[in-house]
């Protein structure tokens, strides 16, 4: 079977980007940096841990977009990774927050739990899922 092993975010400010998940996810990001190399703005890269090593999840990068952005119109083609949360309500509440905006609210997922999407400021779409056995 293939699994997702990295994802990255496009952002036209990736610094801000990398802000936004610190605040809200509590992710370490950092910038890629090769000793003795300078990069070009359009090439940097941001390492990003989203766990301990050993744990289930992946980890990715954030790197400046490319080929427009929602902003001004263009089609984005992306897979919407969703972020597994211990509490869904103040997951939400961080990300409205920290600058993000609600796009589908939080809805049950039959025998699942609970899943909510909302947008970075750089306009990326990402899911919200709070296990609950319960919920539906």
């Amino acid at each position: 079977m293939n699994r997702v092993v990295h994802f990255e975010i496009h952002a036209s400010q990736p610094e801000r980007a990398a802000t936004f998940y610190r605040d809200v996810f509590g992710w370490s990001i950092n910038e890629w940096v090769i000793p003795g190399v300078e990069m070009p703005p359009e090439n940097r890269y941001w390492l990003v841990s989203t766990g301990p090593d050993g744990e289930p999840g992946i980890n990715g990068g954030i790197l400046v977009r490319r080929g427009g952005s929602p902003a001004d119109g263009q089609p984005v083609n992306a897979y919407i990774c969703t972020i597994g949360v211990a509490s869904l309500d103040e997951s939400l509440a961080k990300a409205l927050a920290s600058g993000g905006a609600a796009v589908l609210p939080k809805m049950p997922i039959k025998g699942v739990g609970w899943l909510a999407y909302c947008k970075d400021p750089e306009g990326n779409i990402f899911g919200m899922m709070q296990d609950d056995r319960a919920a539906g």
